[in-house]
């Protein structure tokens, strides 16, 4: 099993059409090909898809590491919305890590590079191994 086949337990996520496109020790993105059913009553995405989308980003890049990581605390800013056909990509990178705790950047753009939010989280690393090894 990889990081990828672990993270397809995600079942939230994979129900709503959140794919991993790239995933190294550290970091990942993700992508959301925005579908009436991720849209809010105001027909626009809605903040949990978008959520949603930057947790799972969030999840690959900590726990790429082998340990299992859980979230102590995250935010979300939105700063554009989108609509049905738009294809948004969800980028985490690692900002600090040390023995149990990190703090990762989860940057989401759109097919023209805008931000649409931006969304920060601090794990918290367990000492529960994880059923693959790390990723180099």
């Amino acid at each position: 099993m990889d990081i990828r086949e672990f993270l397809k337990k995600d079942q939230f996520a994979a129900s709503n059409g959140i794919e991993l496109v790239d995933v190294r020790k550290g970091y990942a993105r993700a992508k959301l090909v925005v579908e009436e059913r991720h849209l809010n009553a105001g027909g626009i995405v809605q903040g949990g898809a978008l959520f949603t989308l930057a947790d799972l980003c969030f999840a690959a890049a900590v726990n790429s590491h082998g340990a299992l990581t859980v979230s102590l605390q995250s935010n979300i800013y939105y700063f554009r919305s989108e609509t049905v056909g738009a294809t948004l990509y969800a980028e985490s990178r690692e900002l600090d890590l040390h023995n149990k705790v990190c703090t990762y950047q989860i940057d989401i753009t759109n097919d023209d590079g805008q931000l649409i939010a931006s969304f920060t989280a601090t794990g918290f690393r367990k000492t529960v191994p994880l059923p693959f090894e790390p990723v180099e």
